[in-house]
């Protein structure tokens, strides 16, 4: 049995179903382009934070890239070498693959898939809080994820601080990660990450806004 199987089997046991099945579900419907909407001011300043200062040439992941909207605004930078996704959703996948036929789309499961190489950029929206060991990730996102001189963005709306946020687990029936930003930015420099730097965005009446967590590797 493999590790994705065993994962499975252990969510069966608890009662609770794979966030991945459920993104699946959501992209046969179309609920991709709402998220896409939902998000995309969040992105936004996600992606100026992720580019800021870029001068050279640079290769991007996206982690759970749902329909491939943010590879496919990555693309559009004159700097890009080459963008990616990878999402573990396989309607999801199937979805970015039917919009861009030309991109790179990758059907794989965290924590167990990595890139072949590091790249430059990584950025990833409302994904990491679904592992079962998000902190524990940020150690092989540093590790194996992002090149020496490289930086990472990461977007949470379901954090401690975001009360609004706090019933969305037990309503889906998916596991989700309840952390504070302490947490975050602790595990963050923790796993080697410098220059770790959060904040609050789009915040409005009952909603604390997307918690959004910069952070570089060194250059070797």
């Amino acid at each position: 049995m493999n590790i994705f199987m065993r994962r499975r089997d252990s969510l069966f046991v608890m009662g609770l179903r794979e966030a991945t099945d459920l993104f699946s579900e959501w992209a046969d419907v179309g609920r991709d382009e709402g998220m896409q909407q939902g998000h995309a001011a969040s992105v936004d300043v996600m992606l100026k934070q992720l580019l800021q200062g870029r001068e050279q040439p640079f290769t991007a992941i996206d982690i759970g890239c749902g329909n491939g909207w943010v590879v496919r605004k990555l693309k559009t930078e004159p700097l890009c070498k080459h963008a990616c996704g990878v999402d573990g959703a396989p309607s999801m996948i199937a979805k970015a693959k039917a919009i861009d036929p030309d991109g790179d789309y990758i059907e794989a499961t965290l924590p167990e898939w990595r890139p072949a190489e590091p790249v430059d950029l990584v950025h990833s929206m409302e994904c990491l809080y679904y592992l079962q060991d998000p902190i524990e990730f940020l150690h092989t996102l540093h590790n194996d994820w992002v090149a020496p001189g490289g930086r990472v963005v990461i977007g949470v709306d379901h954090y401690e601080e975001n009360p609004s946020s706090h019933d969305w687990g037990p309503s889906l029936n998916v596991h989700m990660a309840l952390l504070p930003i302490k947490r975050w930015k602790e595990g963050l420099a923790a796993a080697g990450f410098v220059d770790v730097e959060a904040t609050q965005v789009g915040a409005k009446e009952q909603w604390n806004g997307t918690l959004v967590l910069t952070a570089n590797r060194r250059a070797d």
